[in-house]
């Protein structure tokens, strides 16, 4: 059997799909003519032996509670080994519905209400809510941006921000959504030293690790032995595989007390088994999607490619973040000179594109966008021209 979803200039119609990101314009006061480049999946069908194994699966027609053994954890670490040079233990292993989910649950287990946890804002705006939600305090490590377009991390204000405010957690995010990075070994060698030294946990969102365009994932666990008692790694074929409906990701928490902590959470929670669908097409996408994968990597790429040539030659005032990593570029319009209702109303009402304004990834976001590029080269040659178009009708 050959895969046989490779065609990834074919336009999907994901419409009248149940599609969060296409069929809910009108109830998020989008019009209903906008073409929405803003949530984090794809518009290219995964691959065909994960439909095969889920086609096969739903024929045997009966779906009471369903669990899995080790050759799932096999085809996980194999993938790990294989992609990313980690190695871990079967028994770190904890099954979420979702990262986000795993953050909540380690705000709760390793900090008290009223608690600082440090983020590094602008950041997926998930990581702050999590911690407001149940009731700790957000302090940020705010990212720069230097001479290089690319961003940066102050590790002297780092240290700060983890004495001044007694910071216990502490949430990465690796690669970085939305600004693209794929932190260095060294970078992070430097900030898991700090926080070893302040005995501050790790959580790794590692969401977007098999989106790296530029340098080398590195997974936190597996820098430093000793980081392994201070953090939890979070990852998950979601995005990589564009399975974000199946709910589940893949969490490592490597130390016995954490993943008890963690564990207990989840208990309380009320979150036991995971859906057996999620759980077979994880398992199909880590043993069979490959192929699938590296096609959708370069074509992806090309992507990103695309935009920064179409940016540095035809959209006046926009600046196109260096990017390393995942497929959520970075747009800083603050050249144009617009406000933010103003760009707002260039993005939205001219353009007729949905996108994330920069603002709802906090501090630091003001005057960017950040725009989906997975999907065909045609949608993103038909938002460049849009783009284009609104820019020229706002200078006259």
């Amino acid at each position: 059997m050959a895969e046989r979803n490779l065609d990834f200039d074919r336009v999907i119609e994901r419409r009248n799909t149940r599609s969060l990101k296409y069929d809910f314009a009108a109830e998020r006061g989008m019009s209903e003519d906008i073409l929405p480049m803003w949530v984090a999946d794809m518009d290219f069908k995964t691959s065909s032996y994960i439909e095969d194994a889920l086609a096969e699966r739903v024929r045997e027609g009966v779906f009471g509670y369903s669990e899995v053994k080790t050759p799932y954890f096999e085809t996980v670490r194999d993938w790990m080994l294989r992609r990313h040079g980690w190695q871990p233990q079967e028994e770190w292993l904890v099954k979420t519905p979702g990262v986000v989910t795993a953050l909540a649950m380690a705000v709760k287990a390793y900090t008290e209400p009223g608690d600082a946890v440090l983020i590094q804002l602008p950041v997926y705006y998930p990581f702050a809510e999590v911690i407001e939600d149940n009731g700790r305090r957000v302090v940020s490590n705010t990212l720069y941006r230097g001479e290089d377009n690319r961003y940066h991390m102050d590790f002297v204000d780092f240290e700060q921000k983890i004495v001044q405010n007694k910071v216990k957690l502490f949430l990465l995010c690796n690669p970085h959504n939305p600004v693209g990075r794929v932190w260095t070994k060294e970078e992070l060698i430097r900030l898991g030293d700090l926080c070893m030294k302040h005995n501050v946990i790790v959580v790794s969102d590692e969401i977007h690790e098999d989106f790296v365009f530029r340098g080398k994932h590195q997974v936190f666990a597996g820098l430093k032995k000793e980081y392994e008692d201070h953090c939890i790694v979070c990852t998950s074929p979601s995005k990589t595989f564009n399975l974000a409906t199946m709910v589940l990701s893949n969490i490592f928490i490597p130390s016995r007390d954490l993943r008890q902590r963690f564990r207990k959470q989840l208990d309380a929670a009320g979150i036991s088994q995971l859906g057996v669908m999620g759980l077979i097409a994880c398992e199909t996408a880590y043993s069979k999607g490959e192929e699938w994968y590296l096609a959708m990597h370069a074509y992806v790429r090309d992507n990103v490619a695309y935009v920064k040539n179409y940016v540095e030659q035809n959209l006046s005032g926009v600046r196109m973040t260096e990017h390393e990593g995942t497929y959520l570029v970075w747009l800083d319009f603050s050249e144009t000179g617009l406000s933010e209702t103003e760009l707002e109303d260039l993005i939205v009402n001219k353009a007729k594109l949905w996108l994330d304004g920069g603002t709802m990834f906090g501090e630091g976001g003001k005057g960017f966008q950040r725009i989906n590029v997975a999907c065909p080269r045609s949608i993103l040659k038909e938002a460049m021209k849009r783009l284009e178009g609104a820019l020229k009708e706002i200078r006259g």
